[in-house]
């Protein structure tokens, strides 16, 4: 029988190397910087190369470790390529934050095919290959891993507002999280997701601008703060939830229920 701290309630991620996608705003911007502070050395990986400039520099004012990592989810290369240079510069991934994400914005039947291609690769083909380059690599080095995969309550609940799309790939997200978490238990990789709901982002900046003030229809009117999910990033990450995989988290002020 182990000998567990009481609380065993350790967010330490000293010694810990993740990679967060998505990462040059918004609630990815959060996680990189929430990681660097808990310990972990992070790659903060994105399309946009000055943001991740920013990003780094701001982790290593702070005290923490952080390399930048040009990725675009879209393609195959670029994501391969992403973890190649995350472990050469920090080593083996141990923590991935699978967050990159895009919405589709309209009806449907009015999207073009380029544009459902971006959405399906962006959200769920793209996380599903990062997340099996991530695990090959940690399987060949017989390393334990944590991996987040950041869904959304529009996979559970479609307000029927011109995002089909982003609905139907966050699902998949969901499903990804459950089956990967089975396949890759003998190898001690966890594999949980968070699905938030509206929190302060430039994505849900564009939402509100296109919508209005979403926020007077949700039980407690507020859009989130992503400092909000601080405490279940750091759950789903550190040594005290080794017991929990398969799992994907609400976190969305009551918005997914009404």
């Amino acid at each position: 029988m182990a000998d567990f701290d009481l609380p065993n309630n350790s967010t330490d991620l000293t010694g810990q190397v993740a990679l967060v996608t998505g990462a040059t705003s918004g609630l990815g911007r959060r996680f990189a910087r929430v990681l660097a502070a808990a310990g972990a050395s992070v790659a903060v990986a994105g399309r946009r190369v000055e943001r991740l400039e920013e990003v780094t520099r701001e982790i290593e004012a702070a005290g923490g470790r952080a390399v930048g990592v040009r990725l675009d989810m879209t393609d195959t290369d670029s994501i391969l390529n992403a973890v190649a240079e995350a472990e050469k510069a920090l080593g083996t991934v141990t923590i991935l934050i699978n967050n990159a994400g895009i919405p589709d914005a309209q009806r449907a039947h009015k999207m073009s095919i380029e544009l459902i291609d971006d959405v399906f690769g962006t959200n769920l083909r793209g996380p599903f290959v990062l997340a099996c380059e991530v695990a090959r690599r940690l399987i060949a080095t017989e390393k334990p891993g944590r991996m987040v995969n950041i869904s959304s309550v529009a996979a559970y609940h479609y307000a029927g507002n011109g995002a089909a799309l982003y609905s139907i790939t966050k699902a998949g997200v969901v499903r990804m999280t459950e089956c990967l978490a089975v396949e890759w238990a003998r190898y001690n990789i966890n594999v949980n997701g968070i699905a938030p709901g509206a929190f302060s982002s430039e994505m849900m900046d564009g939402m509100l601008e296109r919508m209005g003030d979403i926020s007077q229809h949700f039980p407690r009117k507020r859009i989130g703060d992503p400092a909000q999910l601080d405490s279940t990033l750091l759950y789903l990450v550190a040594p005290a939830s080794e017991c929990v995989t398969g799992t994907v988290i609400k976190v969305d002020d009551g918005q997914g229920s009404r």
